[in-house]
């Protein structure tokens, strides 16, 4: 267990009077999981507070200081060198720092510290813009993260990170004192204020650059790329004490103050791009490409040995030459891009003949492809994941990144082999950023026992030597030096530069409360303390590497917890259970685990498309939610045999809440409904946009299976009970329900239409598989697979629904005689050009369902929207809307938090779409707009041709 300590719990008690108790986090469970990062260490802290504000900020620092209490800032945690965690307090961002600001025409751009990288790259995109930093994280880490390590990444070097492209910061000190650097004012209170610091930078920095072999030495330093220890660079480029302290809060992980807004010079962000996977007989011919490459025009060479090809030759979508490639091969991944097409097809000429004379596996050749492209590309990103899913379970993922001199990459790439295999990591692998002789190496490793341990740290004593020392190198070149390389900061830099280190950090915090014992410390053995245990828990779940690229794409993140966390929770739940910990500790974890581990999980699996070994965290879920759901299999088979009468006295049930609403009014709905949830009835939450109930479906014009062969253009169409029970929004325009708009499309563009008449009892199963009842809901599925068959006979039909996430359920089972169609997608691909299409002159928002991204059917869904209305605006903040099923009635605060920001989003757009019912819900009521199914605009502005 990990208890509170009388200390913080005081601390607690005074924060509580400026900043909500709700924000103000001490359960186990929520400080354990919160206070977990992507690193192999484990501290737990005594204090999470989450801020939504610089005051709030301000105010926990004061606090802390006045206790001599230590402080860790923490962003998205996808650091890997234990950057963010700590057993004191974590600050933690709020949902408020989300801030972004446009400057010069896209020229430059402030951004608050939560802001999403990828994010930031989206809204300057229609500029062809972005921030220079390009982290392989972007689509996880946060602004503040990536600033604080100056993160760079594999097309940035180091001419476009964030030390060489920072305008601006906003800064908060340990002392609490706020800087603006860019408000002239705020500039010159703190010239005042702080004279004496400044005055002390200024010093330092005219020494450094009087001393010139120190000097000499920071300048070959910073050739390379370097995060080991403080950016002390910044004593050498600048002369002025602002400038100097600015970039040196660039890479200082949280050690020197707080970051709450940075301005970046923007870079451009060309369109045209292309690339070759080049493959070299050995090592020293592809670092003599590299060599010349770094002359050449080109935007990213990435350096993959043969084992990291080996890694992923099998996996599907690679190029199908990787398994043939000799032992010893090596290969570049060369990227280049132009302004234009000329510009493009010119430097690739450049390229190709810069390397004409250089030996070959296969002839060179650009590609523009856009599939192919990718695939190159896929080749780099799967190699890290590669490992980590085939790793032994309990062991954890290192991955390391060193820097060498680029004229001995070779050489040094063959000695770190020699190195790795020498301490029994024969499974490494390496690849790496070759222009700036970055070399990235991944392999397992367990801290099970004393001996493993030992093993690793006398595997990093020998690899500082190597790097630093005998090559001259950087022990940290893009991930920031954390716990895991401090011990080695003096040794790569030497006595002199990092006695200045030490004074930086006495200047800015003379009490060392700001995440002590990262990035410099004097325990020589901090890389090897509080390392994370990894035990065996569920086979869904055990390939988890903790990284944190699923949490930006979750709807429950901003709310309980997120798919890493759950993971975290459930590993320690299990490790307390195989030790025999103490039932008062187990149950610690199990009091808050229902809820914020299992009922506010949206089930949605979005975390599994930015998992790097695919995880789908939800599948965890339902599988725990199946165990505790065992005694309910026979009413749940009940329920399924009846399926038709559930559905009817669904229809009936929101027809005599309709009859309430206009009699109590919505306020007296919810209340009405909050007493019969306390007298323990099982009702879920009222919603104000829970619509009417739907019409029956006319069964005499709609039904009948063909006899004989079936006419050309036959469709099967499958109403999904969701749209057969819930009707139109009440305020809604067009009051037809969906399964009317599907038919009339349909007829418009020439389809006969089949519909199975035991229709009323058919489901996909998803309200049983959502309980983790899967034996039941595959035979729902199977129900509407035999109903289908039936109807098609021996011949090849398209099958129609109406609801993305049913279709989900059932595009698994298309076959050679039946393909499975979300009713948006089958418009777009089949029926669009059967149709007329005047487009609406609208601004209009759409809704991609997780269940359509998880299909692959995003693109599809959008493309139909724009074929119909002038302007498409697809929220960036809402990748799930979070009503999951029937989570939208049992925990709509899942909801809520999932769609907090949409209002902004879509301001200005007269209406919202999408392609599944229960989603237009909460969409609706938390936009001010009204969203219907894309397909009520499509029927709108589309007709049949005139012939």
């Amino acid at each position: 267990m990990y208890p509170i300590t009388d200390t913080y719990r005081a601390l607690v008690h005074e924060l509580a009077e400026f900043i909500p108790s709700t924000r103000l986090l001490t359960d186990e469970l929520s400080r354990l999981a919160l206070g977990t990062d992507a690193s192999f260490y484990r501290l737990v802290p005594q204090l999470v507070v989450r801020v939504e504000s610089e005051r709030e900020v301000q105010q926990v620092l004061h606090s802390c200081a006045r206790r001599g209490l230590p402080v860790t800032f923490r962003a998205a945690g996808t650091s890997l060198s234990g950057q963010a965690v700590t057993d004191s307090v974590l600050i933690q961002l709020g949902n408020g720092w989300n801030g972004h600001q446009l400057l010069g025409d896209g020229a430059a751009i402030r951004l608050q510290p939560g802001v999403i990288g990828a994010r930031a790259n989206s809204i300057l995109a229609p500029l062809q813009r972005k921030i220079g930093p390009d982290p392989a994280s972007i689509n996880a880490c946060m602004i503040g993260g990536i600033a604080a390590n100056n993160a760079s990444g594999m097309c940035c070097g180091t001419a476009e990170n964030s030390y060489n492209t920072l305008l601006e910061l906003r800064l908060i000190f340990a002392d609490g004192t706020l800087l603006d650097t860019a408000d002239a004012a705020s500039v010159a209170a703190f010239r005042e204020s702080h004279a004496e610091l400044l005055e002390q930078l200024r010093q330092l920095g005219e020494q450094t650059r009087a001393n010139q072999p120190l000097a000499e030495r920071i300048r070959h330093k910073y050739r390379l790329k370097n995060t080991t220890g403080y950016g002390i660079n910044a004593l050498v480029d600048f002369e002025d004490p602002l400038e100097i302290l600015k970039h040196l809060m660039i890479g200082s992980e949280g050690t020197l103050g707080f970051i709450s807004a940075i301005t970046y010079r923007t870079v451009p962000d060309y369109p045209d791009k292309a690339a070759a996977l080049i493959h070299f007989p050995d090592i020293h011919t592809a670092c003599t490409a590299t060599t010349l490459l770094k002359e050449t025009p080109v935007s990213a060479v990435e350096l993959l040995d043969r084992a990291s090809l080996r890694s992923v030759q099998h996996m599907p979508g690679m190029p199908d030459d990787l398994a043939e490639l000799p032992e010893g091969a090596t290969a570049l991944l060369v990227d280049v891009r132009g302004a234009d097409d000329g510009q493009l097809e010119q430097n690739i000429q450049y390229i190709c003949r810069t390397l004409a004379d250089i030996p070959v596996l296969r002839p060179l050749e650009f590609t523009r492809d856009p599939a192919t492209y990718d695939s190159y590309w896929n080749v780099r990103k799967g190699t890290f994941p590669a490992v980590g899913a085939n790793r032994v379970i309990g062991t954890t993922v290192i991955i390391e990144d060193v820097a060498f001199p680029l004229e001995r990459l070779a050489e040094g790439v063959l000695d770190l082999q020699e190195l790795l295999h020498k301490h029994g990591y024969h499974e490494a692998i390496l690849f790496g950023h070759a222009l700036e002789g970055n070399l990235h190496f991944v392999f397992t490793q367990s801290f099970n026992d004393p001996a493993e341990v030992a093993r690793y740290s006398a595997f990093m004593e020998e690899l500082a030597q190597l790097v630093a020392v005998d090559y001259g190198g950087s022990l940290k070149a893009e991930h920031g030096t954390g716990r895991n390389m401090a011990p080695y900061v003096e040794l790569e830099w030497g006595s002199e530069a990092y006695a200045l280190m030490k004074r930086i950090k006495q200047l800015f915090d003379p009490a060392c409360l700001l995440n002590p014992d990262v990035l410099i410390s004097d325990n020589p053995k901090v890389h090897v303390e509080n390392l994370k245990p990894l035990p065996e828990a569920n086979p869904i779940v055990d390939n988890c590497i903790e990284c944190g690229f699923c949490e930006a794409v979750c709807p429950s993140r901003r709310l309980t917890l997120s798919p890493r966390q759950r993971i975290v929770i459930w590993r320690e739940l299990q490790r307390r259970r195989q030790q025999g910990a103490s039932a008062e500790s187990i149950r610690a974890l199990e009091q808050g685990w229902q809820y914020q581990g299992l009922d506010t999980c949206a089930l949605d699996g979005l975390c599994s498309t930015r998992c790097p070994v695919g995880i789908n965290t939800g599948n965890l879920v339902r599988d725990l939610r199946g165990k505790q759901n065992r005694n309910l299999q026979n009413r749940a088979q009940w329920l399924a045999r009846r399926f038709a009468g559930i559905s009817k006295a669904a229809r009936l049930a929101l027809k005599l809440a309709s009859t309430g609403r206009s009699l109590l009014g919505d306020k007296g709905m919810a209340g009405s409904m909050a007493l019969a949830r306390k007298a323990g009835l099982s009702v879920g939450h009222w919603r104000p946009g829970l619509p009417a109930a739907a019409p029956a479906l006319p069964r005499q014009r709609l039904f009948g299976p063909a006899n004989g062969s079936l006419p050309a253009d036959t469709v099967i169409y499958w109403p999904s009970c969701m749209n057969r029970v819930l009707g139109s929004d009440r305020n809604a325009s067009d009051q037809r329900p969906v399964y009317q708009v599907v038919l009339s499309l349909l007829e418009k563009a020439g389809y006969r239409v089949l519909i199975p008449d035991n229709i009323h009892s058919l489901c996909c199963g998803m309200p049983f598989q959502s309980k983790g009842l899967f034996e039941v809901a595959d035979g729902k599925r199977n129900e509407v697979l035999e109903a289908t068959r039936q109807l098609a006979g021996d011949q090849h039909l398209a099958v129609i629904t109406d609801a993305s996430a049913c279709n989900l359920r059932m595009q698994e089972c298309s076959n050679e005689r039946l393909q499975f169609y979300e009713a948006a997608d089958f418009i777009h691909r089949h029926a669009l050009p059967r149709l007329e299409i005047q487009p609406a002159d609208e601004r209009i928002a759409l809704h991609l369902t997780c269940s359509t991204t998880m299909g692959g059917n995003s693109q599809s869904l959008l493309g139909l929207a724009k074929a119909c209305a002038r302007e498409v605006v697809t929220p960036a903040s809402v990748t799930c809307c979070g009503f999951g099923g029937d989570r939208g009635f049992q925990v709509p605060e899942l909801n809520t938090c999932a769609l907090q920001d949409l209002r902004g989003e879509v301001q200005g757009c007269s209406a919202g779409y999408s392609n599944n019912r229960t989603c237009e819900i909460g969409l609706g009521e938390h936009s001010g707009l009204q969203y219907q199914s894309i397909l009520y605009l499509v029927d709108r502005v589309s007709s049949t041709p005139r012939l």
